[in-house]
C-alpha cells in the first residue's frame, strides 16, 4: 500500500452513465468545527483536495451547508479548471445557524437559489449529482423535487439524489423525478439503514454512507470490538479505521464511501484502504465483533 489509489476500490456508474471510483472524498471536515467557519489551515485544505485527485478520487461530495458555502469555494479554488472525469456532488436544503445548528428548508424558490449559487461557487455550468440534503417536513416533496426537476430540465443538474431517507420516501420521490443516489448515515458501527441499503442494491442506486468510520467509535479501547479490529488490522499492516472503510467497499457493490479529513496524511491513509483484501472469515469476524 505504498502507492494508494482510489481506483483499487473499483468503479460504479451513478445513474448508469456517470462513472466514478467507488472510494470518494467528503468535504465536511475541510471547514471549521460543526461545519461552521473557515478551515484551521486553508492551505492544507487545498492540498488535501489536490492530493485526493492525484490519488485517483473521482467523486468529491460537498454541500452548500459546509461552512456554509466555504467547502464549495475551496473546491473551486483548489481544483478549477477541473480534470476530466471528476464528479463534484453537492447538496442543498439545509440552512445553518451556527456550529452544528441546522434547519431544513425545501421551498422551491430556496432550492432553485441553492442550485444557482452552488453553480457559481463551484464554477460549473452543470452539477453532475445534486442531492436534496434533507426532506423538509413542512414542504410537500412534490414542491422540493419539482424545483430540482426544473433545474434538471434546464440542464443545470444531471442527476438527482436524496439524503437520510427510507425506501418508502425514495419510492415517493421516484414518482416525481428519477433518483440515482442515496446518502445515509452508515458504517460498520452503525447499520441502522440496512433496509435502505438493500433497497438501493436491488435497484443499482448508489449508496453514499456518511460518517463512514463513526468518528472512531469502534476503535476506542472500551469498545469490545476494538481488540478484534486491531488484531485483524495488524495482520494486514493496516489500521482499524482502514478496515472500516475496506468493509464498506466489501459490503455492497453500490456502496460509495466518502470519508473526510483535513489532513493530507490522513487522506492517504484512507485511500490506501481501497487496496485491503481480507478473507471471508475475517470480514465475518469483524461484523460479529462490531455487533456484539
Amino acid at each position: 500500500m505504498t502507492h494508494p489509489s482510489a481506483s483499487a476500490g473499483g468503479s460504479f456508474r451513478i445513474g448508469g452513465d456517470l462513472p466514478v471510483h467507488r472510494l470518494g472524498y467528503g468535504t465536511m471536515r475541510l471547514v471549521g468545527e460543526g461545519a461552521w467557519g473557515e478551515p484551521a489551515d486553508p492551505a492544507e485544505a487545498r492540498r488535501v483536495l489536490r492530493r485526493a485527485v492525484e490519488l485517483g478520487v473521482t467523486l468529491i461530495d460537498t454541500a452548500d451547508a459546509y461552512g456554509p458555502e466555504i467547502a464549495e469555494r475551496l473546491i473551486a479554488e483548489a481544483l478549477h479548471p477541473y480534470p476530466p472525469g471528476l464528479v463534484i456532488a453537492t447538496k442543498g436544503g439545509i440552512t445553518r445557524q451556527g456550529p452544528a445548528k441546522t434547519e431544513y428548508v425545501g421551498r422551491a424558490g430556496y432550492l432553485i437559489q441553492c442550485v444557482e449559487m452552488s453553480l457559481r461557487r463551484l464554477r460549473l455550468d452543470r452539477i453532475e449529482l445534486y442531492q436534496l440534503h434533507r426532506i423538509d417536513p413542512r414542504t410537500p416533496l412534490e414542491e422540493s423535487l419539482g424545483a430540482l426537476l426544473q433545474m434538471q430540465q434546464q440542464g443545470k443538474i444531471r442527476h438527482i439524489g436524496l439524503s437520510e431517507v427510507t425506501p418508502a420516501q425514495i419510492e415517493q420521490a421516484q414518482k416525481i423525478v428519477p433518483i440515482v443516489s442515496v446518502q445515509n448515515r452508515y458504517s460498520l458501527a452503525d447499520r441502522r439503514h440496512e433496509e435502505t441499503l438493500a433497497w438501493c442494491q436491488q435497484r443499482n442506486i448508489a449508496f453514499l454512507p456518511w460518517y463512514p468510520i463513526a468518528a472512531g467509535k469502534l476503535l476506542k479501547p472500551e469498545n469490545p470490538a476494538a481488540e478484534t479490529l486491531a488484531r485483524i488490522a495488524a495482520r494486514h499492516h493496516a489500521t482499524p479505521a482502514q478496515l472500516s472503510l475496506a468493509w464498506l467497499l466489501h459490503r455492497s457493490p453500490v456502496m460509495l464511501p466518502i470519508p473526510g479529513t483535513s489532513k493530507v496524511a490522513h487522506l492517504e491513509e484512507n485511500i490506501a484502504a481501497a487496496s485491503l483484501q481480507l478473507s471471508d472469515a475475517e470480514w465475518a469476524e469483524m461484523e460479529a465483533a462490531a455487533q456484539s
